[in-house]
C-alpha cells in the first residue's frame, strides 16, 4: 500500500471556501462567546505603522539577484 506524502488531510488539502467557512465559523463563535479580540484605535494605529514599515523595506534577496 502506498502512502501519499503531504496529500489529503488537514486545511493543506481543502479548497479556500472551506477553509474560509471554517474560520468563519470560528470567528462568529468567538465574538458569540465574548473571547474575541477588540482592538483599540491605539493598537490598530500600532499595527498599522508594523505592517507599513515591513512592507517598504527592501527583500532580503536583493542582494542575491542572478548577474548574467
Amino acid at each position: 500500500m502506498q502512502v501519499q506524502k503531504g496529500r489529503g488531510r488537514g486545511f493543506a488539502s481543502m479548497s479556500p471556501e472551506k477553509k474560509r467557512e471554517i474560520a468563519s465559523k470560528g470567528g462568529k463563535a468567538a465574538h458569540a462567546l465574548g473571547t474575541a479580540h477588540k482592538w483599540t484605535s491605539e493598537e490598530a494605529q500600532a499595527a498599522g505603522r508594523k505592517g507599513g514599515s515591513i512592507s517598504r523595506r527592501r527583500p532580503k534577496n536583493a542582494n542575491n539577484t542572478a548577474q548574467a
